[in-house]
């Protein structure tokens, strides 16, 4: 009788003990699946020249209005006397915690020989990892009724990015560089400046932001692009291109974003911006969110 009692017990344990544990799994699934569905409530970046006038007039409201328009991060444009926006550095980094955003990149187009040193400096201060010329510096960049464009040698801006570069990553910090649609175009004497940056830039000190709408707006496939100098587009600025060629919110134009984001590794993409140089009519923080919208049904994250 005992020892049936026994075998009663232990059968009676064994089936509560995988009951328990059944549970637990189940659990444990349904615990994962909930995380793996989840979306993160703030995702993508914003540069900053997009919301530029507003940034002028209240730049902590104008960064308060970003985050709550579901941006994660944002790339400065303004930096003037050792401020970006009226902050020291450790200000502007600190009030953008507050915020729950970061600065991941600084378009620093004053750069010289002379001031390089403290720039590169301010920008590693503010927190910021990728230092980014937007056109090419030091009185090399033209505009005119003819467009953009550039006077010097492609070989005089590889000097002088490449030595930028070597700065920066003593520094710590990285440096990019930003194209426009003439670096695209083919010269008189056959060169492609973006091409020559690129076979004579040293990777180790210097990568690229490709701007999508100036390379579609110069007639030019990205993809072309990732596949030839694969892993050296770091950074993207996404903004969309309607039907006039004329800048739009991201989303609403005729750039298919999903094309060239299924090529984001290849690419070296490891983060990306919207911006829109101009809003024709619409207001900035409007087109912003429309942006947001955009990058989330195209599949940004």
């Amino acid at each position: 009788m005992k020892k049936h009692i026994t075998l009663s017990m232990s059968f009676l344990l064994a089936l509560t003990l995988g009951f328990t544990a059944c549970s637990s799994k189940t659990s444990t699934e349904e615990t994962i699946e909930e995380v793996e569905v989840a979306e993160p409530s703030s995702f993508g970046g914003l540069a900053l020249y997009t919301v530029r006038d507003s940034m002028a007039s209240n730049p902590k409201a104008t960064l308060q209005a970003v985050a709550d328009a579901g941006y994660a991060y944002v790339e400065a444009a303004n930096y003037e006397d050792g401020k970006f926006y009226g902050m020291t550095p450790t200000e502007f980094s600190s009030y953008l915690e507050s915020l729950g955003l970061s600065a991941k990149s600084a378009h620093m187009g004053m750069v010289n020989m002379e001031n390089a040193d403290q720039l590169i400096a301010d920008v590693k201060a503010a927190g910021i990892e990728y230092f980014v010329i937007p056109v090419p510096p030091m009185g090399m960049f033209t505009f005119g009724p003819d467009g953009m464009g550039m006077k010097g040698t492609p070989d005089e801006l590889v000097t002088i990015m490449n030595t930028l570069g070597e700065k920066c990553s003593s520094a710590g910090i990285k440096l990019l560089y930003h194209n426009h649609d003439f670096e695209f175009k083919t010269m008189e004497d056959g060169t492609v400046i973006e091409d020559l940056l690129l076979e004579k830039c040293d990777p180790a000190f210097v990568n690229f932001q490709m701007d999508l709408f100036w390379v579609t707006k110069a007639e030019v496939d990205p993809l072309t692009y990732f596949e030839k100098y694969p892993g050296r587009f770091i950074a993207w600025h996404v903004k969309d291109m309607n039907t006039e060629g004329n800048f739009a919110p991201v989303g609403t134009g005729t750039i298919d974003f999903k094309r060239i984001l299924a090529e984001k590794a290849k690419s070296g993409m490891e983060f990306y911006l919207v911006e829109q140089d101009q809003t024709f009519g619409l207001d900035p923080m409007e087109a912003i969110k429309i942006s947001h919208d955009g990058l989330k049904e195209i599949g940004f994250k």
